[in-house]
């Protein structure tokens, strides 16, 4: 004890807690315990401890993004897994997706936990649950709309070569989740990148501000595996659907125009591209906000690891970890109001959502049922 006593004093005042108390303000980490101090990036430790109230505020915003994603994400896997319609090849990665979505928020009460406790409270190990769940659930969730932009392109594009199988879209789960592997074990372990506390010192990613090369190269190759390459997949697929829905549409207008008639459709067709379309522009909005939310996070590790850091102050990076998070809360939303299948289904076991979403079959029905009934007036006639 007397050993460890003299180690301590022996630290650098920067690192030492009872150090970093100012007689007007406190600098962030002075309620760190000396030995977990070690685990937090020095640039964090040069500001001030930001007013109690902005830990509290974070808190509560968190539980209300883990409340929404739970009940929204929690209802997708549900309805999806429950409803017999809703369990085809496609829909493996649309329920992953929500998986990813879901337990995205299983790490939150170590924020939670951490801002109510003003700091880096549950230390290295919380720290590192958070960086495992959050790392498995944000590159799945990255893959994942990849694969579904994918998906949405064989199926609009190519209806009869590119038909998804079961067997297939489970092959892809699992590549999803091998795909996340390296980068996670590498930072458990440290022999690649390790998991650190950012901002506030209450959540935590992978360190992007140690100043050498290890760190750059992981930083960049993280980057590119993780968000420009799922981004260029999403944007490629989506414009060669978006390019292939207006050349057919054109298509059909012109030989419509030759025939002299109206349309080349009849009402179940309509009915059937319409659902396609409306679960292409569900799959295109939540890849969408993928883009969006994860954006300024990629932005700024690049700028932590190549750039000007004192442009990251701890409160400009709590920030892209709140944008993160809301996206698992409005992907299931978009499914609600986008997903003609799911409404349906939702309609059926939660009546007291008053969802009215009328069936294809039904739609089909009294279309049939009105011809008829006009080409009985004509004969009467």
């Amino acid at each position: 004890m007397n050993i460890s006593i003299k180690l301590y004093k022996n630290v650098s005042t920067v690192l030492r807690p009872e150090a970093r108390l100012g007689s007007e303000s406190r600098l962030l980490g002075w309620n760190v315990p000396p030995e977990e101090i070690h685990h937090i990036p020095e640039h964090w430790l040069q500001y001030e401890e930001p007013q109690a109230s902005l830990h509290y505020l974070l808190a509560m915003l968190y539980i209300f993004f883990t409340i929404m994603s739970l009940l929204g994400n929690g209802l997708v896997i549900w309805v999806f897994t429950a409803a017999k319609s809703l369990r085809t090849p496609s829909n493996i990665l649309v329920i992953n997706l929500a998986i990813c979505d879901f337990f995205m928020m299983f790490k939150t009460p170590v924020f939670i936990y951490n801002s109510f406790m003003r700091g880096f409270a549950l230390g290295n190990l919380g720290c590192q649950i958070y960086g495992i769940i959050g790392s498995y659930t944000g590159i799945g969730a990255s893959a994942t709309n990849a694969f579904i932009a994918y998906d949405r392109y064989n199926v609009i594009t190519r209806p009869l070569e590119g038909k998804m199988t079961q067997g297939k879209a489970l092959l892809m789960v699992i590549f999803i989740y091998l795909y996340a592997t390296p980068f996670v074990v590498a930072c458990v372990t440290e022999s690649w990148g390790r998991f650190v506390p950012e901002g506030y010192l209450t959540s935590c990613t992978f360190d992007y501000l140690t100043d050498n090369f290890d760190t750059r190269l992981f930083v960049g190759t993280i980057f590119f595996f993780s968000f420009v390459c799922p981004t260029t997949m999403i944007i490629y697929y989506y414009s060669q659907i978006v390019g292939h829905v207006f050349s057919h549409e054109k298509a059909l207008r012109d030989q419509a125009k030759k025939m002299n008639v109206e349309s080349l459709r009849s009402n179940v067709d309509k009915s059937k591209d319409t659902a396609e379309i409306r679960i292409a522009k569900a799959a295109i909005t939540i890849c969408f906000l993928f883009f969006v939310s994860w954006t300024p996070y990629g932005v700024m590790s690049l700028i932590g690891a190549f750039g000007d850091k004192s442009l990251l102050t701890p409160g400009v990076t709590m920030i892209p970890a709140c944008t993160c998070k809301m996206v698992a809360c409005v992907d299931p939303f978009v499914y609600a109001i986008s997903h003609p299948k799911y409404r349906l289904e939702l309609q059926k076991r939660c009546p007291w959502l008053a969802i009215n979403e009328k069936s294809g079959e039904a739609s089909t029905t009294a279309s049939t049922a009105t011809q008829e009934q006009s080409q009985q007036q004509t004969t009467a006639a």
